[in-house]
């Protein structure tokens, strides 16, 4: 089966259409679900494969012209490797003007041995032919495995923190896979050799990291922003009061007379850098006033200090 066949798609299938159709087949497919079903792990990987080259709009283009097979590696021009050999030419064959051993025509040997050296990087053949004297063209390495695509859902924290995450691969094989610094939503991390079987060695597993959002931390840059409900009471007083980081609580010191928005930082508390070391967590205060409490109505109902807090608005 080609490509599209193997995730059940139409050649014209927009990506959206194979997306959809790989996520489907992975969730039917996985090794997670199919423990017992060596060959649903095998179309595990085939169906990865293919989502890996068609979801690539630059491989997906090569696979349509022809120029890559169904693994991603590159296929021989010109029908090289074929029972036909070159132009037709079988042993043998009756021997014309200018015809060399075995009735080759030597009339465009120098074309031909520069075509062999830009392939295989071997050397012309020497002696007018391929019989004695030649020096032999290396031939062309061989294939590894086929890549393997996975993705990897990570929690918030654990990214920020760059926390070791652990990988279940399509042969039922565990690894603890450590996260690159400044790692974000779709890195994509290398694992070499834990691709499929091929006839040069295995291919590589290829993990796109997908962060998971937060409930209550968000992302800016390398900082991280939370919002901090505080009391009135807190607000007018100041106080310490517990903050949430994604390392766990922290005390911090709410100034007295804070008002709503206030920004307090907390160094090295944010996302990890490419360069190393990592970002803040900026905390702002948000001030929680409780509803129908008629103890605080009381106390607003004559309290008008400070006025105009909005003339810098011109209101």
């Amino acid at each position: 089966m080609d490509l599209y066949q193997h995730l059940g798609v139409k050649r014209g299938a927009s990506e959206a259409e194979i997306k959809k159709a790989y996520r489907s087949l992975a969730k039917q497919l996985h090794p997670d679900r199919n423990k017992d079903n060596p060959k649903a792990a095998e179309r595990f990987g085939k169906v990865t494969q293919a989502y890996d080259i068609l979801s690539d709009k630059d491989k997906r283009a090569q696979y349509d012209r022809g120029e890559i097979d169904e693994e991603g590696n590159p296929k021989m021009p010109f029908g090289m490797g074929g029972g036909g050999g070159f132009g037709g030419f079988r042993p043998g064959q009756g021997g014309a003007a200018g015809a060399g051993p075995g009735g080759f025509d030597t009339g465009g040997m120098e074309d031909l041995s520069d075509l062999f050296e830009g392939l295989f990087g071997g050397s012309r053949p020497r002696g007018g032919g391929f019989g004695g004297g030649q020096t032999r063209t290396r031939s062309a390495p061989r294939p590894k495995g086929a890549d393997v695509a996975y993705r990897l859902t990570v929690p918030f924290e654990d990214a920020a923190s760059l926390e070791p995450q652990r990988v279940k691969l399509a042969g039922g094989k565990t690894i603890d896979m450590k996260l690159p610094q400044g790692v974000e939503d779709g890195t994509k991390i290398r694992l070499a050799g834990q691709g499929q079987d091929g006839p040069g060695g295995k291919g590589d597993a290829i993990v796109t990291i997908i962060v998971k959002g937060h409930k209550y931390f968000r992302r800016d840059g390398d900082d991280i922003r939370v919002d901090l409900p505080v009391t009135l009471k807190e607000a007018v007083e100041g106080a310490k009061v517990k903050a949430p980081t994604v390392d766990g609580p922290v005390m911090v010191t709410v100034p007295k007379n804070a008002s709503g928005g206030t920004t307090l930082r907390l160094k090295g508390k944010g996302w990890s850098k490419k360069g190393g070391g990592r970002g803040d967590q900026l905390v702002t205060l948000e001030i929680k006033i409780p509803k129908d409490d008629p103890d605080l109505a009381k106390f607003v109902k004559d309290f008008d200090k400070p006025a105009g807090v909005r003339s810098e608005m011109g209101l």
